[in-house]
């Protein structure tokens, strides 16, 4: 009995020792598991740590790099955008066309490809043209043509004063171009050739849409049949290819954005005496 009570015992302690290096075993294994998720969640967040923050000193991203424009004087489906010293743009279709004050910066785009009709601009330099008969064509952020415009536009009316407005006909009646009544131009649609960044297109849409005429947008840039349209028009009314927008108000051709021109032209559309 004696010898049954050791080996009893004997079993006893052999399970208890077992027992213990099993749950000493486990508990070191989830330490070293717990270890394992914290390495990996460190090295995790060690980027992070170590990305500097932006404080808005870091310089802008470049814009994406454009394809080559090879730019001849017979390239075809091309247009040309120049610009004035009031600060206007005009599109021609070929680099003969565009005028000397305007050779030295002119957009170029072609009317089949979406490049530089975005974000980056292909911009020619027309003075010169290279022996292989090329001329030089950079890129250009959209936002630096767009502020080329708005310098050159508000330099030429710090050198001008507006127009006055229009004087009231004997009496105190309205003259001939007085503005029409709203009831009056319900049935009036004008159609705005221009582009994205034209920001007197913008403008005389809202203008027109204020005074509750229906205005038809048509981006010359992004359809060419508009483009072509566009041309046809002026060449019907005789006007030299021009100043974007083109406003079409019941066949008036108007060349550029004028609010007083457009009035007059809304008051003859209004009373059916449309040139």
């Amino acid at each position: 009995m004696t010898g049954g009570g050791r080996g009893a015992r004997g079993a006893g302690g052999a399970r208890g020792a077992g027992g213990a290096r099993g749950a000493g075993g486990a508990s070191a294994a989830g330490a070293r598991r717990a270890a394992v998720v914290l390495a990996l969640a460190a090295a995790a967040l060690a980027p992070a740590c170590k990305e500097p923050r932006d404080d808005g000193t870091a310089p802008a991203q470049a814009p994406a790099e454009l394809p080559p424009l090879d730019l001849r004087d017979d390239t075809a489906n091309l247009m040309l955008t120049w610009i004035d010293e009031k600060g206007d743009t005009h599109v021609e279709l070929r680099p003969a066309d565009v005028p000397a004050e305007g050779r030295a910066m002119v957009r170029a785009m072609l009317s089949d490809r979406t490049e530089g009709t975005r974000d980056v601009f292909y911009v020619a330099d027309l003075t010169q043209k290279r022996p292989d008969g090329t001329y030089a064509v950079r890129t250009m952020p959209r936002r630096e043509w767009e502020s080329l415009l708005e310098k050159r536009r508000a330099e030429h009316l710090a050198k001008t004063a507006p127009p006055p407005a229009a004087a009231p006909g004997p009496g105190g009646s309205a003259g001939a171009g007085a503005p029409a009544a709203p009831g009056q131009l319900a049935g009036v649609t004008v159609i705005i050739y221009g582009a994205s960044w034209c920001k007197p297109c913008h403008q005389a849409a809202d203008y027109l849409r204020a005074k509750g005429v229906a205005a038809i947008v048509k981006d010359i840039e992004e359809d060419p049949a508009a483009a072509a349209e566009m041309q046809d028009k002026l060449a019907k009314s005789h006007q030299r290819g021009g100043s974007i927008p083109i406003i079409d108000v019941r066949g008036q051709i108007l060349v550029g954005y004028s609010p007083h021109a457009l009035d007059q032209a809304l008051a003859r559309a209004a009373r059916g005496t449309t040139l």
